[in-house]
Formats: C-alpha cells, structure tokens, sequence
C-alpha cells in the first residue's frame, strides 16, 4: 500500500492487485478494499485532530461493487463530518481505468490520549 496525494479534503492512497491481495477467484478480496479504507480514513482522521486527542475506528463498512483483477486500486477518503467525538469518512475506490469498484464509509471515535 502507498500514499498517494494529501490535500485540504482528501487523502488517497492505492493497493496493488496481486496474488498477495487477490482472493481465489482472481480479483481483490473484499477485505484488501476494507484495509485500504480504514487505513485512508483513519490517517484521514488523524490529520484532522489537535494535540492530545486520537481516533479509533468505530464501525466500517464497504459495498463491493466490481471485481478488479489486476493493476491498483486506488482510495479516495473524504470527510462527511467532523466532530468533537466522532467523524465520518467516505472513501471510494476505482480501479486504473478509473470505474468505481467499492465504496465504504469508516466511522471513528475522538478519545482524548491517556
């Protein structure tokens, strides 16, 4: 997995396809779409908080929309909101050609770091 591009309302990352990601039918597992949203959401939700504070993922969940066999996924996370004990990410997914193959949604909890 790699970053790709940080900006003011979004960070993206990809994945590649491979043996390593593929389940035994030949396209990504749906968990390999999970792990790259999380972890977009999550570094999203990071970025978004002050000193002292951290986020933990509370629920996620993904629509797997078409099967990729090859090449990268590539995530896009976006906040849908942002709030003093939660915040909501949408994240979609496409493949290289650019056709949305999954997208999800990761809920985290602000909690103050002890």
């Amino acid at each position: 997995m790699e970053f790709v591009e940080v900006g003011d309302d979004f960070i993206r990352g990809r994945i590649p396809v491979d043996a390593r990601t593929q389940q035994p039918y030949g396209v990504i597992h749906g968990g390999v779409n999970v792990v790259l949203a999380e972890t977009l959401g999550s570094c999203g939700a990071v970025y978004c908080l002050p000193e002292g504070q951290r986020a933990v993922g509370l629920d996620i969940n993904a629509n797997h929309l078409r099967g990729v066999s090859s090449g990268w996924v590539t995530g896009t996370a976006r906040p849908v909101h942002i709030g003093r004990s939660t915040q909501v990410w949408h994240i979609d997914m496409h493949d290289d050609a650019g056709v949305l193959s999954c997208v999800s949604r990761i809920t985290m909890a602000v909690l103050a770091v002890k």
